[in-house]
This record gives structure tokens, sequence and C-alpha cells, in this order.
């Protein structure tokens, strides 16, 4: 089975169990934390992700962690479940898929800008009523810098990509003047 396809199923049921209450979000910060701290320890991935090391070891130092970070018990009891299932070391692409899950179950939608310099305040929230308007959700913008833009912005929301780029017109004007 794939992992996107493992993600989807473990991140659907997390949200079931979550039922989009304020805590939700909570939850999907404490498992991002997570995920971050057992990058960031090259000797946590290779304990969990080591078929060798006893389940027992592992639940230990599972247990161990969740005393130390007091994460709330739906985070603990999850988890738990994936350890058992073995699947702690896909919590980067479950951590993903909860996010797109959580983002259907309240009416948002994710939007990727890229613009060649940082944009203002203003702009960025003139940017989130225009895409509001358009998708008839709320909108949760994330930016990047792309400095090969030249000038202008590309959006991404879901397949859409609104490219208003100087360096799109620019290619589009080449393609013009060849004929093509």
């Amino acid at each position: 089975m794939s992992s996107q396809t493992v993600a989807r199923r473990y991140a659907a049921a997390l949200a079931d169990v979550l039922v989009a209450g304020e805590s939700s979000r909570e939850i999907q910060d404490e498992l991002i934390a997570w995920e971050s701290m057992v990058q960031s320890a090259g000797q946590l991935q290779q304990v969990f992700g080591n078929p060798t090391v006893a389940y027992e070891q592992k639940r230990g130092l599972l247990e161990e962690l969740i005393k130390r970070t007091k994460v709330q018990r739906p985070t603990a009891n999850f988890l738990r479940i994936l350890l058992k299932n073995q699947r702690l070391t896909e919590l980067g692409e479950i951590n993903k898929r909860l996010e797109q899950v959580l983002d259907e179950r309240s009416g948002v939608v994710a939007a990727q800008v890229t613009t060649a310099r940082p944009v203002s305040e203003e702009i960025k929230k003139s940017l989130n009523g225009r895409l509001a308007a358009i998708t008839g959700k709320n909108v949760r913008l994330s930016f990047a810098i792309d400095e090969t833009l030249i000038g202008g912005m590309v959006t991404r929301v879901g397949s859409t990509v609104y490219d208003g780029s100087i360096r799109n017109q620019l290619r589009e004007l080449q393609l013009k003047l060849a004929g093509k």
C-alpha cells in the first residue's frame, strides 16, 4: 500500500475523531512538532523505523516522549496507534494529508502564492479577499519568493494556476514574435 494511501486513511480517521473541533488545529500543531522532533533526531527515526527493535522498547520510548512533551490525549493516542501499526515513520505524509482533510471539512482552500519580492500586508489581504470571492471559500495563503519571476505573481489554488508573472508574459511575447 502506498504511503499516500496510508496517509489518507490515517488522516481521515483522525479527522473523524477530532470532528473539526477547536482543538483539531492544536492537535495538528502537536503532530507537526512531533514530526519535526523525530526528523531532527536521527536516532529516533532509526529506532521507530527499525523492525529489529522490539515493540516494547519502542513503546517505552514513545511513552517517555509523550510524558515529556505533554501532548493532548488524542495526540498521544494517535501516536500510539501509529507505533502499533508501524506507521510512526510516515507521520510527515499523514500530517500533510490531515491538513488537507481538515481544510476540506472546514471549507478552507489553500493557496500558494509565489512572488518575485515580499508583498505588503495590504496586498495579502486584497489577494485573500479576491481568492475567497473566486473560490467561494475561506482561503489560507502561503507565500514563497522566486526572483526569477522578475515581477508579478503566480498563484496556485488546488490544480488551478493563475500566472501573472513578468517571466510568463515575456515567454508569451516571445512565442508570439516567433509566430507560434
